[in-house]
C-alpha cells in the first residue's frame, strides 16, 4: 500500500502551491458516505447531505501539526497528531508539496456517530485535507488528495480502501475501478433518488466486520455479483431506478455481516413493503439504508424501522438525503 501511494504521489507531479489564501483559519464540513452500495464491496460509494464532520484549521507560527480540540467523540479519538487520521493525512499531504515548514492547528468536531458504517473517519479526514488545501490556495483538483485520505483509512481500519473517502472528497456516486493503479470514476445518478438511513446503536467495529468476510468464493457467486454490479452501474447511467433496485443484491458479504445487525432481514422486508426499491448495509454496518423514489417514502421507511428497533430496546438515529454531489465545503 505504501509503495502504491508513493507511486501515485510521483505520478501526480505535485508541486508546492504558489501562495496562501491570506486567511489564517478555515472551517470545513465533509459529508458522511454509504460504501459498498450492497453489491459493490470496496468499489462503490456515494455521499449524503447529512450527517458529516467539521474541521476548523488555523495557521500557527511553529512548524508541525497540533490538535487542540476534539468534540463529539466522548473521548474516543486520540489527540496525539501521530495517531489521529486527520493529522496523519494532512502531514502526508504537506510533505508531498514541500510545506513541512507550515504550522497547522486542528479542531475536530464530530457531528456524526463513530462506528456507524457511514464513513466517520473518512468525513473527518477529508474535512482536514480540504481545509489544508484551502488554506494553501492549492488549485489542483480535489481528487489529488485521495491518496492522502486513503492513508487515514489505513490507520482507522487497517485497510486503505477508497469507497468512503472518494465520495466524501469528490461528492456524488463513485466507482473505484482499480486500486493498483488507483483509478476512480465519478458516476451519474438519478436526481430523484432518495436515501433513507437508520443507524441502530449497536457495536459493529469495522476491523472485526472485515475479518469475518470469506477469502474464497464460488465462481457461481462471483458471476452473480459481477452481474449485479454491472446492472447497478448501468441503472445509474440510464436513470433507471428499478434496474438499480433489482441489481442491489449481495451474495458475498451481506449474508455474513447481516448476522451482526439485529433484525436486519425483518427491516429489509418492512422497507420493501413500504415501497423502497432496495435495502442493504451501509459500509460495514450497523447502519442500514434504503433507496426510494421520493422523500415521503424515505421518511415512512425510517419511521417504521425506528419503531421496530425501539420495540427491541435499541436506540437509533436516522437521516434522509438525496445523493450529495458537493462533497466537502467551506463553512
Amino acid at each position: 500500500m505504501n509503495d502504491q501511494l508513493e507511486q501515485i504521489k510521483a505520478q501526480s507531479k505535485i508541486a508546492p502551491p504558489t501562495g496562501g489564501r491570506g486567511d489564517s483559519s478555515v472551517s470545513v464540513f465533509a459529508p458522511a458516505t454509504v460504501a459498498n452500495v450492497v453489491c459493490g464491496f470496496d468499489v462503490l460509494g456515494f455521499a449524503v447531505d447529512a450527517p458529516g464532520d467539521e474541521v476548523v484549521m488555523r495557521v500557527t507560527g511553529k512548524p508541525g501539526i497540533t490538535i487542540s480540540k476534539i468534540t463529539g467523540d466522548n473521548g474516543r479519538l486520540p489527540m496525539d497528531p501521530a495517531k489521529n487520521t486527520v493529522s496523519v493525512s494532512v502531514k502526508h499531504y504537506l510533505e508531498s508539496i514541500g510545506r513541512t515548514d507550515l504550522g497547522l492547528d486542528i479542531e475536530l468536531h464530530k457531528k456524526m456517530p463513530i462506528g456507524s458504517g457511514l464513513g466517520s473517519s473518512s468525513a473527518s479526514t477529508v474535512a482536514g485535507l480540504f481545509a489544508a488545501k484551502t488554506l494553501l490556495n492549492d488549485q489542483r483538483d480535489v481528487a489529488q488528495l485521495l491518496p492522502f485520505a486513503m492513508k487515514g483509512e489505513e490507520m482507522a481500519c487497517g485497510h486503505g480502501h477508497a469507497d468512503n473517502v472518494a465520495p466524501a472528497l469528490m461528492g456524488g456516486f463513485v466507482l473505484i475501478r482499480s486500486y493498483e493503479p488507483l483509478d476512480v470514476v465519478r458516476l451519474p445518478h438519478p436526481k430523484d433518488l432518495w436515501c433513507a438511513i437508520v443507524f441502530p446503536d449497536v457495536d459493529v467495529p469495522t476491523r472485526e466486520a472485515r475479518q469475518i468476510i470469506r477469502n474464497k468464493i464460488n465462481m457461481k457467486d462471483a458471476v452473480t455479483q459481477w452481474g449485479n454490479v454491472a446492472g447497478l452501474v448501468s441503472g445509474l447511467f440510464m436513470n433507471d431506478i428499478d434496474l438499480i433496485g433489482r441489481s442491489m443484491k449481495d451474495v458475498l458479504v451481506e449474508p455474513v455481516r447481516s448476522m451482526l445487525i439485529p433484525g436486519f432481514y425483518q427491516m429489509r422486508q418492512m422497507a420493501m413493503e413500504l415501497g423502497a426499491v432496495s435495502f442493504g448495509i451501509s459500509g460495514s454496518g450497523p447502519s442500514v439504508f434504503a433507496f426510494t423514489k421520493d422523500e415521503q417514502t424515505a421518511h415512512a421507511v425510517i419511521q417504521k424501522l425506528q419503531a421496530f428497533l425501539s420495540g427491541m430496546k435499541i436506540h437509533s438515529e436516522s437521516y434522509v438525503s438525496t445523493v450529495n454531489d458537493t462533497g466537502p465545503r467551506v463553512l
